[in-house]
Order: C-alpha cells, then structure tokens, then sequence
C-alpha cells in the first residue's frame, strides 16, 4: 500500500503545473504605463477602458506603473486604480521606468548625477511602499555621458563602468531601500530584448539575475528587418536563455510593434513566448489593448487578437514538457555573432542558450560569444575528450583563433562570394562567405560551395571536420550577411540540420524560414514564418512510425519511400536508420505534433 501511495504522490508531482488563473498553462498580465495609471483618478476613464478590455480577453494582473519620465502617480490615484482592479478579481502589483524623457532617444536616469539618484532611490521607496510586487520596465540601463558621468567613469571604459555602476545602483538606489520599506516586495527586471548588447549599457546578465528577486524577458520582436535586428525566434530564444541562467524568469513582455506589417506578426510573438514555456506574459500596454486596430480588420483591437490567440495556445500549451534543442554556451558580456542563435533558430535548428559550458553533451554549439572566457581551451579540450561533436562559427575562429588552433588548424584567408552548392543546391544570388583554409587529410569539407562548383575550377568549404581525441571540431562559415543563411538550398540547410541536431530525436528538412520547437516529452511544434506554403520533412528515429497531431488528433503516417531507410554514411561514421513525414504549412501557421 505504501508502495501505491508513493507512485500515486510521484504521478502528481510529475504532471504539468496549471495556471490557478483563467488560463490552464500560464497567466496573462497587462502594464499600465504611469501616464495611463494617472488618468485613472477618473472613474469613468478606468470603468469605460476596462470594459473594452474585458469584454474580449481574459486578465489575470495588472502592472500599475509609478513613475515614467518624472512623471510621479499620485497616492490617491494609486489608491483608486488598486481598489478597482482588485475588485474586478485582478492581481495588482507595481512597475517603474527609469527614464528622464523616453522621446529623447531614451533618455536614461543618470546615476552619477546627485539630483537623480536620489529621485531614483525615491521612486522605489515609494513604489515599495504600495506594492509587494515591483517590475522594473527595461530602462533601468544609461546611456547617458554627462559630466557626471564623465568624471565617475574615470580610466574605465564606458562598458567596465556602467557594469560596475548598474549593479551598485540595482542594490543601493532600488533593492535596499524597497526591502527596507517593504521587506515582502519582490523587485523583479524586465530585461529588453537585445541581450547582445546589454553590457554596453550596464546590464550584466553575469551579475542581475543572481541580484533581483527575478527576471522577465523582452519577447517583442516586431520588424525583423528593424535597427535591433531582431529575428522572429529571438521571442522564444529569450525566454529560454534567460530562465536557464538561474530558473527565475517570470515571464515574456509583447507589445504591439510590427503589426502594421500584419496581424499574424503579433501573434507570432505571443505564440513563441508561450512555446518557450513563460510562466505569464505580459502584454504592453493598457492603451494599446484599447487603442491599437487590428491592421486587417478595422474594428477589432488587438485585445481581440490576444484574447484569441492565448485561448487557441492554452489548448495543449500544458501538455508540452520543458524545451530542449543543441546546447550552445554564452560567456556573459561578450559581444560576437550578435544574435546568431536567432537566425539559426530560423533555419530550423532549436537552439537552447546557457551561461554554463554544457561538459555533458554530445552535440556543443559555440559562437563568438564564448571568445572571452579565459578557460576556453580547456572546457573544449574536455568535451572533444568526452567524444562530443564541437560545432564553431568562424567568428568564434576569428576571435579565438590561438584556442582553436589547440585542437585543429583552420586558417581564414580573405573573402569568397559563392552560389552553387553541387550536389546540395544552387542559391538565387551570390552570398559572401569568408576563404577558409585547411590542411588536405588533416581536416575535411562536410559541405562544400563555388562559384560555380558544379563543374568549376575552385571549391570553397562551408563547413569544415576536424578529429581530435574522441570527438570532432566543425567550424560553420557563417555568410557575412547572416540573413543569406535563409537564401541557402534545402540541401546545404539539411546536411546543416543533420550534424548540429544529431543528438536530437527530431529534426526537419526543407527551406529556411521554418522553426523546430522540442520538448523533453516527445512533444514538438513546426512553424513556417514564410509568406508562402512551405513543404518540409519531419525527420525521427526508425521507430517512430506515427506522429499525432495535438490540437486536431489526426495521425500522420511515415512516408513510404523513406521509412527504415538504410545504413548510409553522412560525412563521418554510420547513421541509424530514420523515418520521414512529410506536411505543407500554410503561411504564418505552426503544427503541433507528439510522437
């Protein structure tokens, strides 16, 4: 009996953890900035918004906001906006945006300015004063170079300082003070969406996670071809990285920007929020929901097309197990390859970013922003001895090129534009890819490009196999244009695909522009982010002869042609035999599998 009762506690404990909101799988907050909040001391603004609000979406909280660009809410509206949301059934905590005149290019506090400083250490107090619950909306960074500023940085570089001044400013003008005020408030940091960058502005994903109460993340990726370059993954990729730093990531932030380029480009970043898993997302802002249309159709708000989209996900958001995709290490702070896991994400290989080198894993994935760590060679050195297969973009050779050489000799010798791929496929227009070199028989292409190579006079590699100890070294030549990584043929994507996610029980073929979501269950989800209808492949292990599909219970069978397909080498060694499925995905749409 006892026996019985322990696997019946081990049943529970193992099942999905539901939402005690009104959705199963996660809760849905909104964030009110403080120039909404301040119009709140009129009833008939909060009762005549709410209403709009509620009548075509579910809420679970609301962020009230304090403070925006000087602009304090008084208590007694504060007061009002909490009494009346809190009746409504809504949780209700606090935010502040640390901003002096956002329109002024985002015009920061400056924390070496006396005046400011105190103002800073002000607001939290006083927010802590109203709410157990505080959310630092992303501004709490500088970006200003003021005398002040000047003078305190002294021989430091604007980066070394403004890590140092951040994490003094986090604990000393906003942590302590509303701990000291309200020793229940939680502080949470809502950090933005462009953490390549962050160290330049005095984040430091090193330090702030490990100093706050907890993180959210930016999921707002909006126009991909935007000054943030910003690829439509980033909203997953986010979430997923911040929450293995140290499993505190609350949730992802959307907001409305990109939906002029349509509607299914807001809903693709509230849909790969909640595929990453996000515990609660929040939407921005209060005035959006109300005031933001729908660009295909002018009478519905985007509060209509959240309320959809989040009720459609909540349907089997919960039967996903947690994310899983090849392994790739990040050294906090250091800037290289920026954002490339996005853009490989795009190209269909699932990507799950860690702080951590991961010593354990078969299938290793390092860009140049692993270069800085000073222990490099021998957490390589370790995971070629384990037998794992290192796979390295060239700007990881680039920059860490004496490391490199430790364990394979490739040299990079000037510039190539190349278009034919042989065997693999031909681009539409020529991509500009860096000259590799290597020693014949020491090293060998794993996929080769030209111009042209089919029945040329020259051959350039792509992507390059080094043996060392057990394992295996690669280096990708990542095109200099990242985005022509979309414009490469199904067959370079696939032989691509085929060695990064060999460890993975799951992985597609076909074009770019199409993206594997895994889960530790044997759960997945395909989406095409094309204008077009896309056909690919899903490719399994031999014993996988069915894929259910979870939303609409059809069963989707191998293909003939390729099920229990052969022995056959693929650049080194033999591989199992696998199966294929073969689907179409409507543009804009994703598909959601378990197996």
């Amino acid at each position: 009996m006892k026996r019985l009762i322990l696997a019946a506690l081990a049943a529970i404990l193992m099942m999905p953890m539901l939402s005690a909101g009104n959705y199963k799988s996660f809760t849905v907050a909104v964030y009110a900035r403080a120039y909404e909040v301040d119009k709140m001391s009129d009833p008939h603004y909060l009762d005549s918004t709410w209403t709009i609000i509620s009548k075509q979406m579910k809420l679970d909280k609301i962020y009230l906001e304090t403070h925006r660009d000087k602009l304090i809410v008084p208590q007694k509206t504060l007061d009002a906006a909490k009494m009346f949301f809190q009746k409504k059934g809504l949780e209700v905590a606090g935010g502040i945006t640390y901003t002096i005149n956002e329109g002024n290019y985002f015009q920061t506090f400056s924390y070496a300015t006396p005046e400011e400083a105190k103002l800073a250490r002000e607001i939290a107090e006083y927010t802590a004063k109203n709410f157990d619950e505080i959310i630092l909306d992303d501004f709490f960074f500088n970006n200003q170079k003021n005398n002040y500023e000047i003078e305190a940085k002294g021989d430091m570089s604007w980066t070394e300082f403004r890590l140092k001044q951040m994490a003094e400013a986090g604990k000393n003008l906003v942590l302590d003070p509303a701990h000291a005020v309200n020793p229940k408030c939680k502080i949470l940091i809502k950090y933005p969406n462009w953490y390549d960058d962050f160290q330049g502005c005095g984040f430091d994903l090193g330090v702030g996670p490990f100093l706050f109460d907890g993180v959210w993340s930016g999921t707002e990726t909006r126009n991909p071809a935007g000054d943030q370059h910003l690829q439509n993954y980033l909203s997953y990729n986010i979430i997923t990285y911040l929450e293995n730093i140290n499993g505190n990531n609350g949730g992802g932030w959307v907001d409305a920007g990109g939906i002029q380029m349509g509607s299914w480009r807001y809903n693709e970043q509230l849909r790969l929020t909640m595929f990453a898993k996000a515990r609660c997302i929040s939407l921005f802002d209060y005035r959006s929901l109300v005031g933001t249309k729908n660009p295909d159709n002018a009478n519905q708000t985007i509060a209509s097309l959240a309320g959809e989209e989040l009720t459609t996900i909540d349907k089997f958001v919960y039967k996903l197990g947690e994310p899983v995709g090849v392994k790739s290490y990040v050294y906090p702070n250091t800037r290289g390859d920026e954002f490339l896991h996005n853009w490989f994400g795009m190209i269909g290989v699932p990507m799950d970013m860690y702080q951590k080198f991961p010593t354990d894993e078969s299938v290793v994935f390092l860009t140049a922003a692993a270069a800085k760590d000073p222990s490099l060679k021998s957490k390589i050195d370790k995971a070629l001895h384990n037998g794992a297969d290192v796979i390295i973009t060239v700007g990881l050779l680039e920059k860490a090129k004496d490391v490199i050489d430790q364990f394979v000799e490739f040299q990079i010798d000037g510039y190539a534009l190349v278009n034919d791929f042989g065997s693999y496929g031909k681009t539409d227009k020529d991509i500009l890819i860096k000259k590799l070199r290597y020693y014949t028989n020491d090293s060998w292409s794993v996929l080769s490009c030209g111009r042209p190579l089919t029945d040329g006079t020259n051959n350039f590699p792509f992507m390059l196999r080094g043996q060392y100890s057990d394992g295996n070294i690669y280096v990708i030549d990542v095109p200099e244009d990242y985005s022509d990584l979309y414009v490469l043929p199904e067959g370079a994507l696939n032989q691509i695909r085929s060695i990064m996610c060999k460890a993975l029980p799951v992985r597609i073929e076909g074009p770019a522009y199409v993206s594997l979501f895994l889960y530790d269950n044997n759960t997945f989800i395909v989406e095409s982010f094309s204008n077009e209808p896309v056909n690919i492949k899903v490719v399994t292990g031999e014993t996988v002869n069915t894929l259910e599909n979870m939303v609409t219970g059809a069963k989707l069978s191998a293909d003939p042609e390729e099920a229990a397909s052969p022995f056959r080498f693929r650049g080194r060694g033999v591989i199992k035999p696998e199966n294929k499925f073969s689907m179409t995905l409507a543009p804009h749409t994703y598909q959601v599998f378990k197996f």
